[in-house]
Formats: structure tokens, C-alpha cells, sequence
């Protein structure tokens, strides 16, 4: 970790340690916006953004993209990507597994990533290179695995959604994942898939979503530990992709083959 990284991690660590008790506070806080189909974001999601966001500002003189405000381009450049409170469905509903996520991105590529699980008293971070912490303390690297010993984090899914990755083709690869590891686990909050993966609580995940606020730091969690993240083509992952596969070393080749063996995710993806 370079001394500039070690300086921005700290100071990212400090500001949402900062904003954890009002994080917990606020549990159980209803929808105030709607964004979509299915999603929300509640007061607090606004009020956390725009105070995390300034204090970033002001402290690293870095600009901020959130997930309910925007901020600038992310294919280049240095900027913070935030997602105030992911899970946000698990959130409003008292739910534990939801989280505070912050990631530093450099050209496309996370550099830090950050993920604050306030609930469950767990504060992941990590810079490009490693090592990962999970509450200060370094975590040692992610041993090699087979799909069949893993538990794997698997993204939520309506079975008749149509769109780029269609509900149809998550139902498939569900159930072939299903046949080769029965422990399968739908959590609900990107971050925490891929917190437990860079930690080794899972031995990967499959995210279907595209947005960068959900998947940035996590992917930078999974690499510092010594993981793979890659699109569900297999492609490196950058700000742009359109879904993430994280996993150990060996469990990534295996659960590639098998998204491989259901599909043709670059035809859905490009479609």
C-alpha cells in the first residue's frame, strides 16, 4: 500500500466510522423516494450521502459519485464512488445485512474500497495489493477452493424480468449451481456478497447488477485478499462492466465454466 492509498484509507475509515451511529439509528426508516421497480431510497440514504460526500470533499479534495446524487464520469480520472446504505430493502425492513460502501476509483479501477457493515460491528477495507482488514486487523489471503466445498453468494432476481441478464437465465444458473453447491446464499446487499467473499465467508458470488456504487468496493475487497473479479464473461472487472463474478482462486475458473455451460452471457449482455 502506497503512503497517498494508506492516507486516503484512513481518512475514508475515520468519516465512516463517523456516520455509523447515525447509520444504526436510522434502521427500519421508510421509503422517501422511489427510484423503480422494487427501489427505493429512504431519507437517510440522503441525508448519509450528502454528509459523507462533503466530508470526502473537504478532507481529501476529491470529488464524490453517489448512487442518489451522481457526481462526475468514472472511466477516468480520481473520484469516490458511495452508496450510502446498500441493502437498502433489508434496511427498511430491520434487516441486518446492509451497509455503508465507499470506493476510491482511479481510470475505471477501484484502488480502496471500503465496506461498513454497522449492524453486524464489521468494517472492511483494503487498498490495491493488499492486505484486507476487517476491523484493523489484516486478514490473510484467500486460499484456493472448488466450487463443491464453496458457499456462493448469489444476486436477487424476479424470474420473469426481461432485460440484459433476464430473470430466466439467473433461474437457470441457479439451479445448476444448485447441483454442484447446495449452499447457496441470496443476502440481498451486493456489499455483503462481496465483503464475505474478499473475507472468505463465501467462496464467491455472482452479482448481476451493472451500478459501480454496489460493486466497486467489493471488488476491491476480493482483489486485495487475493481473489478474482471479473464480468460473467470472464473479462477483468472495470467500472464499466455489467455484472461481477468474485471468488477464490479455483472457485472463480469453476463457477465461470459453469455460467459458461448455461448461457451465453455476452449475447444477453450486449442485447
Amino acid at each position: 500500500m502506497t503512503r497517498e492509498l494508506s492516507a486516503l484509507l484512513a481518512v475514508a475509515s475515520e468519516i465512516l466510522d463517523s456516520r455509523q451511529q447515525r447509520f444504526i439509528e436510522g434502521v427500519g426508516a421508510p421509503s422517501a423516494v422511489v427510484k423503480g421497480h422494487d427501489d427505493f431510497a429512504t431519507e437517510l440514504d440522503l441525508e448519509l450521502e450528502r454528509t459523507i460526500a462533503a466530508e470526502l470533499r473537504r478532507r481529501t479534495g476529491i470529488e464524490v459519485h453517489g448512487e442518489e446524487f451522481g457526481g462526475p464520469q468514472l472511466t477516468s480520472g480520481t473520484t469516490w464512488v458511495l452508496d450510502p446504505i446498500d441493502g437498502t430493502c433489508n434496511y427498511s425492513s430491520g434487516h441486518p445485512l446492509s451497509g455503508m460502501l465507499l470506493a476510491l476509483v482511479r481510470d475505471g479501477e477501484p484502488v480502496l474500497g471500503l465496506t461498513w457493515l454497522p449492524l453486524l460491528d464489521r468494517r472492511y477495507a483494503a487498498a490495491a495489493g493488499g492486505p484486507l482488514l476487517l476491523n484493523g486487523r489484516a486478514m490473510p489471503p484467500l486460499p484456493h477452493g472448488t466450487l463443491t466445498e464453496a458457499t456462493i453468494g448469489f444476486g436477487t432476481f424476479n424470474v420473469d424480468a426481461r432485460g440484459r441478464i433476464p430473470g430466466r437465465f439467473r433461474f437457470d444458473l441457479l439451479g445448476a449451481l444448485s447441483a454442484v453447491s447446495s449452499r447457496v446464499r441470496i443476502h440481498g446487499s451486493t456489499g455483503v456478497d462481496l465483503a464475505f467473499t474478499a473475507s472468505g465467508v463465501l467462496g464467491g458470488a455472482v452479482v448481476f447488477g451493472h451500478h459501480p456504487w454496489d460493486n466497486a468496493a467489493g471488488v476491491a475487497l476480493v482483489r486485495a485478499a487475493g481473489g478474482v473479479a471479473t464480468d460473467l464473461d470472464g473479462r477483468p472487472w472495470t467500472i464499466t462492466s455489467g455484472s461481477v463474478v468474485a471468488a477464490a482462486p479455483g472457485v472463480h475458473d469453476e463457477l465461470l465454466d459453469l455460467i459458461g455451460s448455461v448461457a451465453e452471457p455476452v449475447a444477453m449482455e450486449n442485447g
